[in-house]
């Protein structure tokens, strides 16, 4: 009898996290369900018979529990956790905002591809997907540090491939632009409901967690030899990161 395949997806405790968690159980995937927020995790392990993995990308010890609770086998790792902090101009901007980005969507991600990458390499058909954003890719003012990191998960991404070009593993980027979801805006603007909102003000019908989970498990289950190195997911009112469809 074979071995289920095996996925690791981190900040799964919401947003296209736990969708992305959800899309996997039901290709048939154990998914090793990570994120800070045991409670959430917990119940989405639960709910799609799945593995909670309390985990900080930012920590050490907490990236090597995770690799040590996977084993020596892994077939997919989704790097989802990331974050946007704070939308300050360069001038006036945060350093700690910046570093705490900066660590998540760029240090953690390569923390948990280094602990990974020999379980990935042992299923003899792994695969790496990094959650990236449009950010990666287009500056805007008042998201320097936030584009700044995006564009670090997008050469991570690069790079990793090039490295890893005669290894059996692929590696993948989905970059979604406009993305509603319960939490990202939120977080951005510090709890501030009317700036989240206004994120999405007008917009008939934006991206959910649902649309870049659906994109990621095709991605991650195409044959072994073929390889989406990008794949930037927007939704159709977005022609841009500047030029945005909004109603009334």
């Amino acid at each position: 009898m074979s071995q289920p395949r095996t996925a690791v997806v981190t900040g799964a405790s919401s947003g296209i996290g736990a969708a992305t968690a959800r899309r996997l159980a039901a290709e048939g995937f154990h998914v090793f369900c990570a994120a800070r927020r045991r409670d959430r995790i917990e119940a989405l392990a639960a709910e799609i018979g799945g593995t909670p993995v309390e985990c900080d990308v930012t920590s050490e010890p907490s990236v090597a529990a995770l690799a040590g609770l996977v084993g020596e086998r892994l077939d997919v790792l989704v790097n989802n956790a990331g974050g946007a902090f704070g939308s300050a101009p360069v001038a006036g901007a945060d350093e700690e905002d910046w570093r705490r980005m900066y660590e998540v969507n760029v240090i953690g991600l390569m923390r948990v591809t280094r602990a990974l990458l020999p379980a990935l390499l042992a299923s003899g058909a792994g695969t790496i997907l990094n959650v990236g954003s449009t950010a990666g890719r287009v500056a805007y003012e008042g998201g320097a540090g936030y584009t700044a990191a995006k564009h670090g998960t997008k050469v991570v991404t690069e790079t990793l491939r090039l490295e890893l070009w005669d290894q059996p593993v692929r590696v993948m980027e989905i970059a979604p632009g406009m993305v509603r979801t319960d939490e990202f805006a939120l977080v951005r603007f510090e709890g501030d409901r009317q700036k989240a909102d206004a994120v999405y003000a007008g917009v008939a019908e934006p991206l959910v967690a649902e649309d870049v989970a659906d994109a990621i498990g095709w991605m991650v289950t195409r044959p072994p030899h073929v390889n989406v190195d990008q794949l930037v997911i927007k939704p159709r009112a977005q022609a841009a990161q500047h030029k945005v469809h909004r109603q009334g």
